[in-house]
């Protein structure tokens, strides 16, 4: 689309073309560091990803952490991450940049609603993936703590691992707690396991919360049946004709719109926009300059457009995106509840 229009304006006032290289670092953080090295050692001028939180944490790791330490020998080159989601992970390096949601926010407010129009919810009981960085912090840190905070009595958490495929124990656990609301924070595989058990245990709480990340088509397509209910908290949905278009094009190339894919087309048009308010010169010489003015012109910003509307952001590279509340209704997510309106 951007390319269509013209493409982007360097500092001499010529267009120029984007050009976008994938490389899959298959969630693996070595992988993940390598991957960026190449691309480092390259003409590339951003990194766009990683996906996982467990790759972004030790990756953000090798970038300079200060700008302009001539100590650090750290890479110098914007990573922009659209997926990785963990708390807090922007403000490893001032070379980071996220267009990730606020779980903390989010979760805050769906525990705040819940309190107050399900007054007879009382108690929460968690599913954890315990060997994934994202998670395993969106439980311990978000989930259960604005659970508690929110007034509700945490009666306790049954783990699990990634690789997983069998979760009776952990729902026989789950069952004996009796607690009104099970929320689990797991991605779609293991989400769909323990759905499943549940299912064939009978395990059936007054609600049910899942992981941001759990808000996709894969989820729906490995358990619609079973996921029918669950509320998640995302930073996308197809609400607005911004949003609604954006979904229908991906879905032209065989994609599926959620709150990862949709934050991966807000970063590369933020970007344009970096760069051509940047004036860079695009020529190889300049690599490391051009490097420099994107970095610089993203920790600028104050606010970003995006599909839903506009994202805060703060000034250690994160963003504060609007949000809704979605349900699994007939194999679909469905908007549940805007708690910006």
């Amino acid at each position: 689309m951007i390319n269509k229009e013209g493409g982007v304006t360097l500092g001499d006032g010529s267009k120029a073309m984007i050009e976008i290289e994938f490389f899959d670092d298959r969630c693996n953080a070595e992988e993940g560091i390598s991957v960026v090295r190449r691309i480092y050692g390259t003409n590339a001028l951003v990194a766009i990803g990683p996906t996982c939180s467990n790759v972004a944490e030790p990756l953000f790791g090798t970038l300079q952490k200060k700008v302009g330490d001539a100590s650090d020998t750290g890479m110098q080159m914007v990573v922009f991450s659209d997926v990785a989601i963990k708390v807090g992970l922007a403000k490893i390096s001032e070379w980071a940049f996220r267009n990730v949601p606020n779980e903390s926010t989010m979760y805050d407010a769906m525990f705040k609603w819940l309190k107050a129009t399900r007054p007879e919810l009382k108690t929460v009981y968690g599913g954890v993936e315990e060997d994934f960085a994202h998670s395993r912090a969106s439980w311990y840190i978000v989930m259960k703590k604005k659970a508690e905070e929110n007034g509700f009595q945490v009666l306790g958490e049954s783990k699990w691992l990634l690789n997983d495929t069998n979760f009776s124990t952990q729902v026989r656990e789950m069952k004996n707690a009796g607690a009104d609301i099970v929320a689990v924070s797991a991605h779609p595989f293991t989400t769909c396991g323990a759905l499943k058990e549940m299912a064939r245990q009978r395990v059936k709480p007054k609600a049910l919360i899942g992981l941001t990340s759990s808000s996709s088509l894969e989820t729906l397509q490995g358990c619609a049946k079973q996921a029918e209910g669950m509320m998640i908290p995302t930073s996308f949905a197809p609400v607005n004709k911004a949003a609604t278009f954006a979904a229908e094009t991906t879905a032209k190339f065989e994609g599926a719109a959620d709150l990862h894919s949709m934050a991966a087309w807000e970063n590369v048009f933020i970007l344009r926009d970096v760069i051509n308010a940047a004036k860079i010169s695009g020529k190889p010489e300049d690599l490391q300059a051009d490097r420099r003015k994107i970095r610089d012109g993203l920790a600028a910003l104050k606010t970003t457009e995006g599909l839903l509307g506009v994202s805060k952001r703060t000034d250690e590279g994160e963003a504060d995106k609007p949000y809704v509340f979605v349900h699994a209704a007939a194999g679909q997510w469905k908007v549940l509840h805007d708690p910006l309106k």
